[in-house]
């Protein structure tokens, strides 16, 4: 069955799918902060899955916040049903993501408010998928699956509370043991733990998660969303006074996780030469400091544009020429840059700046599709990109190859097929394309 658009009140229709989930077998129930309409990462992730699963005929409830990722204040409807799925919005603390202490503040909100629907809405046999937002949102997951009977799936986004220790969170590395602790006994609880790629899964089983049941299922992106569009058929290169640049673009969450300092850098070396553009789409906790260096350094080649709405993905990840994705080196493993994945659908080539041999580093190096370098190696990742401007041909080879290998290995519906095996509801193995890998394995 597949209910399209939104159904919120329409007379009985909500009694007709709480009838038919009651007799439709095991619901799957989600939980994660962030859902759609939001324009978060792990929220658009959920989305296509949800969407996905839903619309296959199974009973689908996903229990998330009334808040948006970029807008705490935001109140979304407590509860609503769409395209055959119901969304349970719990009430949650509204500090946001501004500070520490205030996130933290908001997670233990979340906590407390989505253990309470988890335990009012699941029942013996169901599937819980706990995502990682917030951090350890599994461990409470656990519980409810344990007193209810039901299956645990965890989709790991990041290792916590490794991340927390690695960003130098204040007060973190008191915790860690305990922290660990919790995590690790919901990971043993737990059927399968999904994670994003091979430096995730060996961080994780080098913590005690039982290997035989952590599963790599790659991030992915809409192939058929995003795809590449020629400069001079992208509206945006015009709009947004383009023409003549070869645009650098960093596109997504501004977050601690990344490395911005050297993106930087490569602005200052390439100062003085006017094709090149820095441009910075989205938002994000670096952001404030990124534009107050900006500023200090008095670089004329950077522009910002805010978060665009997602059926402008093609767009607006085809704007640039190459794209830079950045990964502290610390967290190699215990965060996996999802940018990747749509900066190939888009056809473009990237600039990876972290650990060249890591998960990210060594696809781009395998596929051809851009150039890794360490952090502060601004001069040769500046070479890199003049090398370009005066290539285009070997700049659009390295575009295709990045489309490549996005439509042998990331599109979406490989991600989907394998997802459905993981939750036991993959009836439509004609459209199997690619299973969910068990360690040991390939890729």
């Amino acid at each position: 069955m597949a209910f399209l658009g939104r159904v919120t009140g329409e007379d009985g229709l909500e009694e007709r799918l709480q009838s038919l989930a009651r007799h439709a077998g095991p619901r799957i129930c989600f939980v994660n902060r962030y859902f759609y309409p939001d324009v978060a990462a792990t929220g658009q992730l959920l989305a296509d899955l949800a969407f996905d699963v839903a619309e296959r005929g199974h009973s689908v409830r996903v229990i998330t916040s009334r808040q948006r990722y970029e807008d705490s204040t935001a109140r979304l409807p407590p509860r609503e049903f769409v395209r055959g799925l119901e969304i349970i919005r719990v009430r949650t603390p509204r500090f946001g993501r501004a500070r520490l202490l205030g996130r933290a503040l908001d997670y233990v909100g979340f906590y407390i408010a989505a253990g309470a629907a988890l335990l009012m809405n699941t029942r013996r046999h169901d599937v819980i998928v706990a995502m990682t937002d917030p951090p350890l949102i599994s461990v409470v997951a656990a519980l409810v699956a344990q007193v209810r009977g039901a299956r645990l799936i965890n989709w790991v986004q990041d290792v916590f509370p490794e991340v927390a220790v690695a960003l130098g969170v204040r007060g973190s590395a008191v915790l860690v043991p305990m922290l660990q602790a919790l995590r690790n006994r919901a990971a043993r609880s737990a059927e399968a733990n999904v994670v994003l790629g091979r430096t995730m899964a060996r961080r994780l089983t080098e913590r005690g998660t039982p290997a035989q049941t952590v599963v790599i299922v790659h991030n992915w992106a809409d192939g058929q969303g995003i795809r590449p569009i020629p400069h001079q058929q992208n509206a945006l290169r015009v709009e947004w006074r383009l023409q003549d640049k070869f645009v650098v673009a960093y596109s997504g969450n501004m977050g601690r996780a990344h490395e911005f300092e050297t993106i930087l850098q490569i602005a200052s070396v390439l100062r003085n030469e006017a094709r090149f553009l820095f441009l910075f789409i989205g938002d994000g906790a670096k952001r404030t400091w990124i534009e107050r260096e900006i500023r200090l350094r008095r670089l004329k080649n950077v522009v910002f544009k805010p978060y665009q709405m997602r059926d402008m993905l093609a767009q607006t990840l085809s704007v640039a020429d190459i794209h830079v994705i950045s990964l502290q080196p610390a967290l190699e493993g215990l965060i996996i840059p999802s940018k990747f994945y749509g900066v190939a659908a888009a056809g473009r080539p990237v600039l990876y700046v972290g650990d060249p041999n890591g998960e990210i580093g060594s696809i781009i190096r395998s596929a051809d599709c851009g150039f890794g370098v360490g952090v502060g190696e601004a001069v040769p990742a500046a070479e890199f990109l003049r090398a370009l401007i005066a290539n285009p041909a070997r700049a659009d080879q390295l575009g295709r190859n990045a489309r490549r290998v996005f439509d042998e290995h990331y599109d979406r519906r490989f991600a989907l097929a394998s997802w459905r095996r993981v939750i036991g509801v993959d009836e439509d193995i004609a459209d199997h394309q690619a299973a969910a890998q068990h360690l040991p394995g390939s890729i």
